[in-house]
């Protein structure tokens, strides 16, 4: 995975993260009126529940990692045994033990090393780092969806702002033709149905007014829990982007470099782990040696007994010989099963990276030439409906073309505020797909 030790913004800006977590309660002041795209991101980071349990998954891989590294090591046991009884355990014996005994202690300690566990100790070890690097590259999976996902809802709360803007512009619009009317009306020049008409149109787009409004705040209450900040009704998504010109189309062609793709690299842990697998079920059909030593020493609490101590050392050595026709061999051949239905995976697998990395570079595309068709569309949209307004204001057509040409305006209008938010999606999606996406280290998000 591509990853940077510092976040750097889209639009040039960076900020340390220990900063951000020092100035979130600054911030909450400011938030409530508005709330950039990389302060959004920063917040995101923070907050995620996804992103704190792909650090812990991390932390408990590691912890398995050293449990297996401590298998190379002597296993060391010690225990103690007392006993007590009413009567004696042992009965007088003239001339050895005369008062009996009644109590007996026993302590051992013993350390075992293995010598030889035909590789299980070494392949065991092998699927803890292959485990531990798996839990990495999903943690950074899961800040690469944090900030897809709040790019998504930052841009969908743009859409939203933006096309209220444009009700407004045209309501402001149709208010001026309503009170025209009217003037007109009262001095008879007209007919009562052509105020009627304004005032229809008029109603529509205050209709939809409500219904962005509704929108906007529902969106903006998404927006709010998924980044942790706090709902504030009259917050504003900040996002500045020139809406009279195309932007700058870098992508000449799909990359289908998966080198340092992170979906890619699990596909070849996933290899390498079944692997493992396969030499782990071999390993548990081979011999396995071991040699240690041990300490004992009993005696009776009082000096009844003298306290004997002893020590030895040994050596085992264990055969799994049924293993090698019953269920040893039946497991190891379903591990090489596995390891084949592993590699047929990671072939589908890298086919449909393929696939979906096309499918974003095209959607990116057409969504570029969305916005060149519309923003053509809006500029001949507002030129006929200028064109309208002189003529209807010259007698030369009527009301209804008018309105049909604020009509057209307004979508177009419309249609081009989608495009250009539309780009910004595809843009982050085909960034995320092909892993290109600019994030904080996993070690700067544990501050």
């Amino acid at each position: 995975m591509k990853h940077i030790n510092t976040y750097l913004s889209k639009f040039g800006k960076s900020r340390s993260f220990l900063t951000i977590f020092c100035s979130v309660a600054i911030l909450g002041n400011v938030f409530a009126q508005q709330i950039s795209l990389e302060e959004s991101k920063e917040a995101a980071l923070k907050h995620s529940n996804a992103i704190k349990n792909g650090l812990l998954t991390i932390e408990k891989s590691e912890a398995f990692k050293r449990e297996m590294v401590a298998n190379y090591f002597p296993n060391v046991e010690a225990s103690a045994l007392g006993l007590y009884a009413p009567n004696d355990l042992i009965g007088p014996i003239d001339g050895f033990l005369p008062n009996g005994i009644d109590n007996l202690y026993n302590a051992s300690a013993t350390a075992t090393e293995v010598i030889y566990a035909g590789g299980k100790i070494r392949n065991s070890n092998a699927l803890a780092d292959i485990q531990l690097e798996t839990s990495q590259i999903r943690a950074e999976q899961a800040v690469d969806s944090v900030l897809l996902v709040t790019e998504n809802k930052f841009w969908q709360l743009v859409q939203i702002q933006e096309q209220q803007k444009v009700v407004e512009t045209n309501e402001i619009y149709l208010d001026e033709l309503l009170k025209q009317q009217q003037d007109l009306l009262e001095a008879g020049l007209i007919a009562k149905n052509q105020l009627l008409q304004v005032k229809v149109n008029r109603s529509e787009l205050l209709l939809n007014k409500s219904r962005l409004e509704n929108m906007r705040k529902l969106a903006l209450l998404d927006f709010s829990l998924y980044v942790g900040v706090a709902y504030a009704p009259n917050m504003k998504a900040a996002a500045d982007f020139d809406q009279t010109m195309v932007p700058d189309f870098m992508y000449t062609e799909p990359d289908m470099d998966l080198t340092g793709n992170s979906n890619y690299e699990l596909l070849e842990k996933s290899i390498t782990a079944s692997s493992l697998q396969t030499k782990m079920a071999k390993a548990d059909m081979l011999p396995s040696l071991a040699v240690g030593v041990s300490a004992v020493e009993f005696g009776a609490f009082d000096d009844d007994l003298d306290s004997q101590f002893t020590g030895f050392a040994f050596g085992s050595l264990s055969i799994p010989i049924s293993d090698w026709w019953g269920g040893g061999k039946q497991r190891l051949k379903q591990e090489r099963i596995q390891e084949e239905i592993a590699q047929n995976n990671r072939m589908d697998g890298i086919d449909q990276l393929k696939v979906a990395i096309t499918q974003s570079w095209y959607d990116l595309l057409n969504a570029h030439e969305q916005i060149q068709y519309a923003l053509e569309n809006k500029q001949l949209a507002e030129e006929n409906l200028k064109v309208n307004r002189d003529n209807y204001d010259n007698g030369l057509n009527n009301i209804t073309d008018l309105l049909d040409a604020q009509a057209m305006a307004q979508n177009a209008q419309s249609t081009l505020i989608d495009a250009y938010t539309n780009y910004e999606n595809k843009e982050i999606t085909y960034l995320y797909r092909t892993d290109q996406l600019v994030v904080p280290t996993l070690e700067s998000l544990k501050q």
